[in-house]
């Protein structure tokens, strides 16, 4: 059943963009670029940090690794250390925690979905939270206790 959802949301989002007067997919793919690094992934890995496509700055999923590439420690390093690396992804792109729209949390435990609110909660001061969506996740990359991606809004300037 969820893997016939896919194109559905797929074939949504596309109907969207095209009946949109205000977005064209030049609008969309003119914007469309890998973003340059600071702390690029390892070598072996198949994705960017961060990629945009018109006034969207999409970050991949962050786990709780260190800069070394070694996984932080219990779950709480972890969580933070998920967190600052998409702050870093983020500042890497003059953007903030504020300019971001949606996250997705995939979380290895459930029973850590309260500590995990918690240490989230500080990363988004004022108590101006995005969309968010989250699920029991069962084998993440590297044995990670969780794993978040976001969308950014940051317009083109024009």
């Amino acid at each position: 059943m969820k893997t016939q959802l896919l194109p559905l949301l797929l074939l949504a989002t596309t109907i969207t963009l095209l009946a949109s007067k205000s977005t064209t997919t030049a609008d969309i793919t003119a914007g469309m670029a890998d973003f340059p690094q600071a702390t690029p992934a390892p070598p072996d890995y198949p994705f960017s940090r961060a990629v945009r496509a018109g006034d969207f700055v999409y970050i991949s999923g962050q786990i709780g690794a260190t800069p070394d590439g070694k996984l932080a420690g219990d779950f709480d390093t972890q969580a933070r250390q998920t967190m600052d690396n998409i702050v870093a992804a983020l500042h890497e792109q003059n953007l903030t925690t504020a300019d971001i729209v949606k996250c997705t949390v995939m979380i290895d435990d459930m029973a850590k979905w309260p500590t995990f609110n918690t240490i989230y909660r500080s990363y988004f001061p004022g108590g101006k939270f995005p969309a968010r969506s989250a699920f029991g996740a069962d084998g993440l990359a590297m044995g990670a206790a969780l794993e978040v991606d976001c969308i950014a809004y940051a317009p083109l300037k024009k």
